[in-house]
């Protein structure tokens, strides 16, 4: 994925630069039609894998074990195992003010089938809702009204093994909705969809409608709108904090009450649309789903809100039905390996009633979790599992080395007071030294970076900018880093004390019954999940340690 997004990326930018390493975030704009077919030619070149494209009605099943599906023309495909990825497909139903239709996205079937199908298997399904923006025609926006946002700095490539990305890039445009926004809004408010009662899906409190903004933060008349190239080679405008579930006819006079936008063309409305989902809480960590065997689900499915959460659950729940069918191990990452550890965490262990997200505050250890070492925390692992080359891995070995050596190096190196190194100290506003310091704590004052370390004390061979970064964070939040080591060691070992499946929490004296009753219910696999499942405290989880200790005794 990381790769297509390199060959397919109209603009990136780094957000949170002002912040800390640990919050740093990549993002593309993409082109959406090239996306889409660079990733399917990868898919339809691929060995051993066969696209066919179909609407799914059924699951076959036997002995609550999954053996295939059925399409709509009554055809089965027989499997092993399956992973359903339905989207926002799974009885989609899009509204525009007072119309309701019945689709995925716009323009595409929604899947009633299969719900109907799963709803029959005793799957228990609930409702959410999420949105998507107009697109306005690029032709008939006054873009001088509005600030032009070109790539922050160079352009960063997603895939670690990318050196380049492919194609020109296209600046993105930032204005401002007005008073006269909100009213239109505010006196139309019985034409929403979102606020008529036709929509009953829970909406996301992290992306709201525009309906939502106005009536949730009345103080604030005016909100951001971001203006996005859909592509190279098409005029639709994605128009970012416009999304609403507006009648046409209101989304028009929406639409130009924004400077800029006074002569807009709508070439596709905004909408709403509400889809089916299950909670996650009965599926296995691997994304398997409990009831039946061989059966995951991977994406919105599961309750999850974003192209980023789905991508990361299928890439998950694909190595895990994999890693079944071949009879090797899970494919579990905790919360302390990667970001995908905390989504599937979270899911299955607390559940969600509303469209998740993941932020960085999710995560616990977020300062281990940085983009810029994912190379080095998962290399390792993909090439385990036959997804990762061998040279590649070679070659985060040498990146990790010369990362080590130099940081080895900086810390034995002693800088002395000198005409030079004092006029760099003063010219980049902090204090001169009058004796010998050690070249990691002049690194770590804020002012300096590591180009003070090209500048006083320069390696004997040249560092990539890749190599310096991983150095300068290294050795600038070395504390903080020891400091969050010694609180992983702490969660590995609470993950380390195993639950077996059938341990019984009835016979454990001092467990309330509401307590009880959420154990059996997740069934977690470890003390570390248990003790993360909401109501669970303190005191049953010491409670639950020594139950485990006689347990493993008898």
């Amino acid at each position: 994925m990381a790769k297509i997004t390199d060959k397919s990326a109209i603009q990136f930018r780094t957000l949170n630069t002002k912040k800390g390493p640990a919050v740093h975030s990549s993002r593309t704009q993409n082109d959406k039609l090239r996306y889409h077919m660079a990733m399917k030619s990868v898919i339809e070149c691929q060995a051993n894998l066969d696209l066919k494209q179909a609407l799914v009605e059924k699951l076959i099943t036997e002995n609550g074990e999954v053996k295939g599906v059925v399409d709509n023309t009554g055809f089965s495909f027989q499997s092993k195992a399956v992973i359903i990825a339905t989207g926002t497909f799974l009885s989609g139903l899009v509204h525009i003010g007072t119309s309701s239709f019945m689709a995925g996205r716009a323009g595409e079937f929604a899947s009633y089938g299969l719900a109907a199908d799963l709803k029959g298997l005793g799957f228990q399904l609930g409702r959410m809702k999420t949105g998507t923006p107009p697109r306005l025609l690029k032709s008939s926006i006054d873009f001088s009204a509005f600030n032009r946002q070109d790539e922050q700095v160079e352009a960063k490539p997603f895939s670690f093994s990318n050196e380049s990305v492919q194609y020109p890039r296209v600046p993105s445009y930032m204005g401002h909705t007005s008073d006269k926004s909100h009213k239109i809004v505010l006196d139309n408010l019985n034409k929403s969809a979102l606020y008529s009662g036709n929509i009953k899906g829970v909406s996301a409190r992290y992306c709201p409608s525009f309906e939502d903004k106005a009536v949730k933060f009345p103080h604030r008349t005016i909100h951001k709108v971001i203006l996005e190239p859909e592509g190279l080679d098409t005029e639709e405008i994605y128009a970012s904090g416009l999304g609403n579930s507006l009648p046409m006819e209101v989304q028009i006079k929406f639409v130009r009450s924004v400077k800029g936008l006074e002569q807009a063309e709508i070439m596709r409305p905004a909408y709403a649309i509400e889809y089916d989902y299950i909670n996650p809480i009965h599926l296995k960590p691997t994304l398997e789903t409990g009831r039946i065997t061989n059966l995951f689900m991977a994406g919105q499915i599961n309750g999850t809100s974003g192209y980023e959460e789905a991508a990361a659950q299928g890439l998950w729940a694909g190595i895990n039905a994999a890693c079944k069918i071949l009879g090797m191990p899970a494919f579990i990452l905790d919360r302390s390996e990667a970001y995908m550890g905390v989504l599937m965490d979270d899911l299955v262990t607390r559940g969600t009633t509303e469209p998740y997200r993941m932020f960085t505050s999710r995560a616990e250890y977020r300062l281990m979790l940085r983009e810029d070492n994912a190379d080095m925390r998962l290399v390792q692992k993909g090439y385990e599992l036959r997804l990762v080359n061998k040279d590649f891995m070679m070659k985060v070995e040498e990146k990790r080395k010369k990362i080590s050596a130099e940081i080895g190096r900086i810390k034995q190196t002693v800088i002395k007071p000198s005409v030079i190194v004092n006029d760099y100290l003063t010219g980049h506003d902090t204090k001169p030294i009058k004796d010998g310091i050690h070249l990691d704590r002049l690194l770590k004052r804020t002012q300096l970076d590591y180009k003070m370390v090209k500048a006083l004390s320069p390696a004997p061979e040249s560092m990539s900018n890749k190599v310096s970064r991983q150095v300068e964070i290294e050795i600038k939040y070395e504390g903080y880093i020891r400091r969050q080591l010694s609180e992983i060691d702490k969660f590995k070992h609470m993950e380390q004390v195993k639950i077996p499946l059938e341990f019984d929490y009835k016979k454990v004296y001092g467990l309330s019954n509401e307590i009880t009753e959420k154990l059996f219910s997740i069934r977690p696999s470890s003390l570390g999940q248990a003790s993360r499942i909401d109501g669970i405290t303190p005191v049953a989880i010491s409670v639950l340690m020594v139950a485990l200790k006689a347990f493993r005794r008898s």
